[in-house]
């Protein structure tokens, strides 16, 4: 049985000296993925028509290319490594129709890399973390990693805005004790406010991109006008940036919040399995839904619930909890968006929301073998 993993996120605070190595390792790992898939698409283009040749085929390693790029030798090693790694599992993602085919990655791409814990290489102590070429890196540890968490890896990113941050991966032995299912909720999703519960209850999502939306835009009006690459340009650049970044954090707290309060009171959690990015698409609630963040809720909320021997069911997407009566059980044909209260032939009449999260409620029961 494969033992769980945790990760912990600290921000960075490197040395100007750091700073350059960091940039040269991303630099590094851009540069050899680029050249491994350059390599690969040939080798794709040519047995492409014979799967048996082409699972036959060997690929190059980062090592081939340190003899013609001998600066490549002046950054860790292990980032190279994982970098052939994550450009194989690309490559498995595609075969298996998961993801479309692996691109060529550019600068303006996600500036990250991962490197491995070896013979003791990684270190903390005192506000300090060691990792491979880099020594000693300052860091904000903000929460301690219990002794029984072994170091599994480390990724190390710089955002947007020009902050370094470090995620510690760590794999422990933990068998959580499957809890007694007693307390059981249903949420349906609702736009406006991230979900509502089949006890009546309203996450009151506040919607942090669209109260940002008019400052966003006019800081971004403003970097229009501006001429690309020059000081100003930067400038404005970083503060549309920094916007993004506040939003993007405002949400994941807010995430992370409402997905502990469930966790701890409930001991299963029923939804719907829902498709966003279809639904964003289909429906034109592109902005909306995004902002919700709903995917990334339900992430939150599963691994919550898993470390506490506690359940997230899914269930179908195309169960008819909104046109379903929760009171007879009746159907209806029809059911359009506009109609925001759910009126039934029995004379049952309730908010289509809890409506649709108490018929989730008993579907999930039934899942659960509950009467």
């Amino acid at each position: 049985m494969d033992m769980p993993n945790k990760a912990y996120k600290f921000r960075l605070y490197p040395t100007k000296e750091q700073e350059q190595l960091l940039a040269k390792t991303f630099g590094c790992v851009r540069f050899v993925y680029n050249k491994m898939l350059e390599e690969r698409l040939q080798i794709y283009e040519k047995f492409k028509d014979d799967k048996g040749a082409l699972k036959t085929q060997t690929f190059p390693t980062p090592a081939k290319y340190k003899k013609e790029f001998a600066w490549l030798k002046e950054v860790d090693s292990l980032a190279l490594a994982n970098t052939q790694l994550n450009l194989k599992q690309a490559f498995t993602n595609f075969f298996e129709g998961r993801t479309r085919f692996p691109k060529f990655k550019s600068r303006k791409a996600k500036q990250s890399y991962t490197t491995n814990m070896v013979n003791g290489n990684m270190k903390l102590a005192d506000g300090y973390i060691k990792l491979p070429k880099l020594k000693w890196v300052k860091f904000k540890q903000h929460r301690e990693i219990p002794v029984h968490h072994i170091i599994k890896s480390c990724t190390i990113t710089k955002t947007k805005t020009g902050k370094y941050f470090i995620s510690i991966l760590t794999e422990y032995e933990h068998q959580p004790v499957p809890k007694e299912v007693k307390n059981v909720v249903g949420l349906d999703f609702a736009m406006q406010t991230l979900y509502v519960d089949s006890e009546g209850k309203r996450a009151n999502y506040p919607r942090f991109y669209r109260q940002a939306l008019e400052k966003l835009a006019r800081a971004q009006r403003v970097l229009s006008r501006r001429r690309k690459g020059s000081n100003r340009w930067h400038k404005q650049r970083l503060k549309v940036a920094r916007l993004h970044e506040k939003i993007a954090n405002q949400r994941q707290d807010f995430l992370h919040k409402a997905s502990r309060q469930l966790a701890n009171r409930y001991d299963a959690v029923v939804i719907e399995d829902l498709n966003m990015k279809g639904m964003s698409q289909a429906l034109h609630f592109g902005k909306s839904v995004h902002d919700n963040g709903w995917g990334m809720f339900t992430t939150f909320l599963q691994n919550k619930l898993e470390e506490q021997g506690k359940k997230l069911i899914k269930i179908d997407k195309w169960f008819p909890s909104s046109k379903t009566c929760s009171c007879c059980g009746q159907v209806k044909v029809s059911l359009s968006l506009s109609e925001h209260l759910f009126r039934c032939a029995c004379g049952f009449v309730a908010d289509r929301d809890i409506n649709a999260a108490i018929n989730i409620h008993k579907e999930g029961l039934k899942q659960l073998g509950i009467a």
